[in-house]
């Protein structure tokens, strides 16, 4: 089997140490991988750092551990994984941030995963699968989120119906994973991966292993650090997908997560200056709370943008 390593990387040449090293650590499970790296634009030193862990890999002669490094201007991290997922060629995929990296024992356990799942595919129950979804930690050792309560569910239904929060790591099957890509909007660089997932499962499942395979490391610069200049930037990516959500039949969705949706849509209009149709809201119920939120959230939206 094969696992090919996305990782798209902008003026982070000094964090990929600990990824390259968790990797090579990784390789000695009788796995092939492939470590695709997408530099988006970078000015430091990202290339000649990569070129350091290709003549390692040569003089250590490791044979089942490739790099391959490709150059792009700067377009985002959605666009450089688009490029990259196009050029993978594993089994498996797995996106990898520049500032994350493996667990000592991460690849075995997808292995064995992946080797017990090949033994059953060809049963119905399990033809429409796209990949196993495993835990990911902090660097201090804290989960990032909640253990799985169930072991078969999708994206949508993790996050949204059974209350999960935190953050998790995705190993795809390369053939239906190579299927989708991260939609963009009005030329932006970014949007949730959220967005794609739940395109996803709309025809595909996951099976969820209550083990870590990636440490996260958050950095000032991240994303997540600065989601309101994320919001501000990509504001047209945010509405199509909170749009969308509301357009699903959100029937078992918890009520907490119904209010987070309408207040993100009714925010995100306002900063796309989107006229809203109140009738491609299903559900009656998210229709009345959208129009109960609706004065209050323009109100809100406005005085803390204006604040910030």
């Amino acid at each position: 089997m094969k696992i090919s390593v996305l990782t798209a990387t902008f003026n982070r040449a000094s964090f990929l140490d600990k990824l390259y090293n968790s990797l090579l650590k990784n390789s000695n499970y009788g796995i092939s991988i492939e470590w695709l790296i997408m530099d988006d634009g970078s000015v430091d030193d990202t290339k000649e750092v990569v070129n350091r862990f290709k003549e390692n890999n040569e003089k250590k002669e490791i044979k089942n551990f490739e790099i391959k490094y490709f150059y792009q201007e700067n377009q985002g991290k959605m666009v450089a994984i688009n490029n990259l997922v196009e050029k993978s060629s594993g089994d498996l995929i797995i996106d990898c941030d520049s500032d994350d990296h493996f667990t000592h024992d991460a690849f075995k356990i997808i292995k064995e995963e992946y080797e017990n799942y090949m033994k059953i595919k060809e049963k119905v129950e399990y033809k429409n699968f796209y990949g196993f979804c495993y835990l990911k930690y902090d660097q201090n050792g804290n989960n990032m989120g909640n253990n799985f309560k169930n072991r078969e569910t999708t994206m949508f239904d993790l996050y949204f119906k059974e209350g999960e929060i935190g953050e998790k790591s995705i190993v795809f099957f390369s053939d239906v994973r190579k299927k989708y890509k991260h939609e963009l909007e009005h030329g932006e660089k970014f949007i949730t991966e959220a967005r794609m997932y739940h395109k996803i499962d709309e025809k595909y499942k996951m099976i969820c292993i209550n083990k870590p395979i990636m440490i996260c490391e958050y950095q000032e610069s991240g994303y997540t650090k600065n989601i309101n200049k994320q919001f501000v930037e990509n504001r047209y990516g945010y509405y199509e997908y909170f749009k969308e959500i509301l357009e699903k039949n959100m029937k078992g969705v918890l009520f907490n997560k119904r209010l987070y949706v309408i207040k993100h849509y009714i925010l995100f209009g306002v900063l796309t200056k989107k006229k809203v149709n109140i009738r491609n809201i299903k559900n009656l119920e998210n229709k009345l709370l959208y129009i109960l939120l609706y004065v209050p959230g323009i109100i809100k939206t406005r005085v803390e943008f204006k604040k910030n």
